[in-house]
C-alpha cells in the first residue's frame, strides 16, 4: 500500500516536470569545463548520486565539500540541489560561484527562490503544489526521490544520445572498494 503511495505521488511529481528540462541540464552540463554539484542533507546525497553518473560517463565532476574540490572558476558549471532554494550556505556556494562567472543551475520545488533569482537556469521538480505534506512522506521525502529520478532519467538521457557503453562507464567506476 504504502509502495503505491509514494510511487503515484512520485509520478505525479514527475508528470507536472517539464520534461525539455532534461535535455537543458545536459546542454549545461557539455558546455561546462568542470562540473561542481552541491546541496545539504539528503538533498546533497541525491546530488551525490549524480555526481557518480557523470564522472561515470566522462565529465570532470566535483561535490562540494569533499576535500579535494578545487576552486571554481569561468567556465565551471554549479549544480545546486535545494528544494526551497533558500538554503544560506548553498545561497553563499551561488553568490560565490556568479561572483568567480560560472553557470549556475537550481534544481528546487519552488518557482521563486532567492537561489533561483542567481541561477543562470532554475528546473523546477512538479510545480508549486506538489509537495504540500503528505503523511507518511514527511520532510522532503517526495522532492528528494523525484529529483533523483529526475537526474537517473537525465543521465538516461545523455548516456542513450552519446552510446556511451555500460562497460565505458564501469571502466570509470572507483575500483579501490
Amino acid at each position: 500500500m504504502h509502495r503505491d503511495l509514494l510511487l503515484n505521488k512520485i509520478t505525479n511529481i514527475l508528470d507536472d516536470t517539464n520534461d525539455s528540462l532534461e535535455a537543458t541540464l545536459v546542454s549545461m552540463c557539455d558546455d561546462a569545463k568542470r562540473i561542481f554539484i552541491t546541496g545539504a542533507g539528503r538533498s546533497k546525497l541525491v546530488g551525490n548520486f549524480l555526481g557518480m553518473r557523470l564522472m561515470h560517463s566522462g565529465y570532470e565532476v566535483f561535490v562540494q565539500g569533499e576535500i579535494s574540490t578545487p576552486s571554481i572558476r569561468k567556465g565551471d558549471l554549479l549544480i545546486v540541489i535545494s528544494g526551497s532554494g533558500e538554503t544560506t550556505q548553498l545561497v553563499s556556494f551561488t553568490n560565490k560561484a556568479k561572483s568567480e562567472d560560472a553557470k549556475v543551475v537550481l534544481i528546487c520545488s519552488k518557482s521563486s527562490s532567492t537561489i533561483g533569482d542567481l541561477a543562470d537556469q532554475t528546473i523546477q521538480i512538479g510545480n508549486d503544489n506538489s509537495f504540500a505534506p503528505t503523511k507518511g512522506m514527511p520532510m522532503g521525502t517526495m522532492f528528494e526521490l523525484s529529483t533523483l529520478i529526475f537526474l537517473e532519467a537525465m543521465v538516461s538521457h545523455l548516456i542513450h544520445e552519446r552510446g556511451i557503453e555500460e562497460e565505458e562507464m564501469r571502466h570509470r567506476h572507483a575500483n579501490m572498494e
